[in-house]
């Protein structure tokens, strides 16, 4: 994607642009997908025997993820960006488009998960599964006024040529991706139960890091990473220019102890989406959720704008 075409491409919503650089905030992550929505809504306190078949199951998620995004704590002035899932991304609320009604009616930037999932693991990690359908996946999000995607790899051991690979797929999918306009997010997640999670995550930043020095001038991604063992190992990615901000995932950390190991990190923000519902219930009424949903919403505000 030449500098030009990215430009043109950040002055078409300098708003939304600049929300995402330099916004006070976080960024809910609201993209299960078809694997993991029976558990999210098992944790929202409904169970598989409660729906039939897909169909009903999307609708379900669906409806809590309206009911999320309805809640008056969640607005741009704590939540900068909402990830979602593609059916999400083609539903709507109260009649209007999700991302229309994100930005428009909460001041939220509408972001898009686009990854099929994850490929059997060799050399310790798991590269993304083939997108043949991304090119038109990112023309009807361009339509749907989506301004960025994320896309989701794993790495659970400190194998050199394992992390090189998932690095260099997802930059060559990222600049796939900008030449569609919007700006992706890098996403190669470390599983925190390894025992090497330290030296991968030496890997893993030395990876991006060459990748980020090789792109043209002016080009700019999002990067997504696991909370790290080492306070500030990623401030170099940070600070560098063809970073448009760092974010953090939970990776299964509790709320609690993800918003602790995020306060340390300086200029991260979370994105976090076990960590977000925690709590949340299907059986509350509309006050005990909003209540609770705000609490949560306060608690990764303050250890997104703490570092």
């Amino acid at each position: 994607m030449s500098d030009t075409m990215q430009a043109e491409m950040v002055k078409s919503d300098p708003a939304m642009a600049e929300q995402m650089r330099s916004g006070d905030g976080f960024i809910a992550a609201l993209d299960q997908s078809g694997g993991s929505t029976p558990k999210a809504l098992r944790l929202y306190g409904i169970e598989e025997d409660a729906y039939s078949g897909d169909a009903e199951m999307f609708s379900l998620v669906h409806q809590m993820r309206a009911r999320i995004i309805k809640s008056p704590a969640f607005n741009g002035e704590k939540v900068i960006a909402a990830i979602l899932f593609e059916r999400t991304m083609d539903g709507d609320i109260d009649g209007t488009p999700v991302a229309q009604y994100l930005w428009n009616e909460c001041r939220v930037v509408p972001l898009l998960k686009v990854d099929k999932g994850l490929a059997d693991e060799e050399d310790g990690v798991q590269l993304m599964k083939p997108m043949p359908e991304l090119d038109a996946l990112c023309a009807r999000a361009v339509a749907k006024g989506i301004f960025g995607t994320k896309m989701r790899s794993v790495i659970s051991a400190a194998n050199a040529e394992g992390i090189a690979r998932v690095v260099d797929q997802q930059f060559e999918i990222g600049n796939q991706i900008l030449s569609h306009g919007l700006i992706p997010i890098i996403e190669p997640e470390v599983t925190i139960s390894i025992a090497d999670k330290a030296e991968a995550e030496d890997l893993l930043r030395d990876a991006i890091l060459a990748r980020l020095d090789a792109l043209p001038e002016g080009t700019q991604v999002m990067l997504k990473v696991t909370l790290p063992e080492v306070d500030n190992q990623y401030k170099v990615l940070v600070d560098h220019p063809a970073v448009m901000r760092v974010v953090a995932l939970s990776g299964g950390y509790a709320r609690d102890e993800a918003n602790e190991r995020l306060s340390r990190q300086t200029g991260m923000i979370a994105s976090f989406s076990r960590a977000l519902t925690e709590g949340l219930s299907a059986q509350q009424s509309d006050a005990e959720f909003d209540a609770t949903l705000a609490e949560t919403i306060k608690g990764i505000y303050a250890a997104s704008v703490a570092g």
